[in-house]
């Protein structure tokens, strides 16, 4: 039996993916501009959120190569034969199908979209992706092409968000609150971090599925840390018990198509001792300074120079672990960081309407030192022409979020 090394297979319908045909269209005519200017035949998109951002389809590694191929007149993703037909049906554009037959049929699916009479002369792929053993074998079917990095320009394009975009980062905050409510219900001494995470976890994904039917539900996540556990941002939940006095932080992810959102907010069960009272309110006073700072026209840096002031006046800035704000849109913990975007810095990006933008100030005092812990607040600003509108609504501060438990 000859087996193919690729094929289509159009198996159901079309899903209904998360944006309209208009959006998805807009967005390859703006790739298509940039492939113009650039001077580029072909672009070759490997990265989870540049295919989703320009097709709609997430895929699922596994160690697989995914890749999404875009000229002037075709646009296709490329998927294992493992995920059959959902690539195509999750894709607003075609879809070809490589199989594990023989080695390398992901890159004979390339040749088979563009075709082999006129290869492209310069082809522009993501450097900040693309691995060097994949590098090589697309250098091997092209070996008289130019390649040219795009993934910074294509970076700048999803910096700017749709109203459509921003209809779904608005969901998935109001979803990150509703998580962050069920997480507080359920706070109790002797309760175990994973424990009260779950909680928040399910009644966020209940609630995607309630506002979003169609979509698939993947990657929604909680890190709900306790005492030295909230020493990093990105610390995994544990099950370490839960005891009075400890400080708490409540970090919750709704994910819906790839988009992120986040909620992040310090508490303390039953009690707060005053040095971390004070530290608490340190970092509260520097949150809300900076949610006044996020404004059309006003460039990262300074808000970024501004808050390192604040910190320094009230004898925090040593504390300080990372940046102070970062873009959203299609991003996960493992994939999509928009770095142009940033509150930090070296980042003297202007904002601009559309652009969406969290503020996240968060102090490190080490175990041994007054006030042990890490503190963090987080909000998500929408920019518009004339200022920016907070979507965070869960309230902030020790007035609100010492539990009682």
């Amino acid at each position: 039996m000859e087996r193919p090394d690729f094929f289509t297979l159009k198996n159901g319908d079309k899903a209904k993916l998360p944006f309209s045909d208009k959006e998805y269209n807009e967005r390859v005519k703006k790739l298509r501009f940039v492939m113009e200017k650039n001077n580029l035949d072909m672009i070759i998109l490997t990265s989870m959120h540049n295919i989703a951002y320009y097709t709609g389809f997430i895929y699922c590694s596994f160690g697989r190569p995914y890749g999404c191929i875009i000229t002037n007149n075709k646009i296709s993703t490329i998927s294992a034969n493992i995920d059959a037909s959902q690539p195509w049906r999750r894709s607003h554009c075609d879809n070809v199908i490589y199989t594990d037959w023989k080695r390398d049929n992901f890159l004979k699916a390339i040749v088979s979209i563009i075709g082999r009479d006129d290869p492209p002369k310069n082809i522009g792929i993501e450097n900040d992706h693309i691995t060097l053993d994949m590098s090589e074998k697309i250098g091997s079917i092209f070996s008289f092409s130019v390649f040219k990095d795009i993934s910074k320009e294509l970076m700048k394009l999803r910096m700017i968000k749709s109203n459509e975009e921003i209809e779904i980062i608005k969901n998935g905050a109001r979803i990150a609150d509703i998580g962050g409510e069920e997480i507080v219900k359920n706070i109790k001494e002797g309760a175990t971090e994973l424990e009260i995470a779950i909680f928040g976890r399910d009644k966020m994904e209940r609630e995607i599925a309630k506002t979003y039917p169609n979509a698939e539900y993947m990657d929604t996540w909680v890190w709900f840390q306790s005492g030295i556990n909230t020493d990093g941002a990105h610390n995994p939940k544990t099950n370490r018990k839960l005891k009075k006095g400890d400080i708490l932080s409540l970090n919750t992810f709704p994910m819906i198509s790839g988009y992120y959102t986040a909620l992040e907010r310090t508490l303390f069960l039953k009690s707060v001792d005053d040095e971390s009272l004070k530290a608490w309110e340190a970092n509260v006073k520097v949150h809300k300074r900076g949610l006044e700072l996020i404004k059309p026209g006003v460039r990262c840096s300074d808000i970024c120079n501004e808050l390192n002031e604040l910190f320094a006046d009230l004898g925090y800035l040593q504390f300080r672990t990372f940046g102070y704000g970062h873009s959203f849109g299609v991003l996960s913990h493992f994939y999509g960081r928009e770095a142009g975007l940033e509150l930090r810095e070296d980042i003297d990006t202007v904002l601009e309407e559309n652009m969406v933008i969290s503020m996240e100030p968060m102090i490190l005092i080490p175990e041994g030192k007054p006030g042990a812990g890490g503190y963090r607040e987080h909000d998500i600003l929408v920019i518009g022409k004339n200022g920016a509108e907070n979507i965070t609504k869960f309230p902030f501060g020790p007035e609100h979020n010492i539990i009682k438990g």
